[in-house]
């Protein structure tokens, strides 16, 4: 078995009324506010963070740097990866699912043509480990590449 990361939540009250919080062992999550308002409602993100929210962020994360290293194997240096990652919460017949993941990525690559960016890019998207773990879900993929 590789090497385990572990975060808890703490959840108090009705689905609808309660509160919960999100905590880490290195503190990046201390006691982080999540609920009802949280995730259906509170569209800014003021009043704290969501399951979705969290999602987006570990597969933009995990994109960024599995590209990252797609580039460099190529033989290229990345300048800029930037990946914004959108979860859509859709409900179902069940409740709720997660109906799509939506990845818009820009990069800068000097030396690499756009289509090789591209290429590499599909290829992440479907080999990330975060991607490999959401496969059950259609991930797009939106590209804008820059070189030098």
């Amino acid at each position: 078995m590789g090497t385990l990361r572990k975060a808890t939540a703490t959840w108090n009250g009705t689905g609808l009324e309660g509160k919960g919080t999100l905590n880490s062992k290195n503190q990046f999550f201390n006691n982080t506010p999540y609920s009802f308002n949280s995730r259906f409602e509170n569209v800014d993100g003021t009043q704290g963070t969501n399951p979705e929210e969290l999602l987006a962020a570990a597969h933009a994360g995990c994109f960024a740097m599995a590209l990252s290293f797609a580039v460099t194997q190529a033989g290229f240096t990345p300048e800029v990866l930037h990946v914004e990652a959108k979860v859509a919460l859709d409900a179902d017949r069940d409740g709720f699912e997660i109906s799509v993941i939506k990845l818009h990525l820009t990069g800068e690559v000097s030396g690499m043509t756009e289509a090789q960016f591209n290429e590499l890019a599909e290829a992440v998207k479907l080999g990330c480990p975060i991607s490999k773990a959401l496969s059950a879900t259609p991930i797009e993929l939106i590209t804008q590449f820059t070189t030098k």
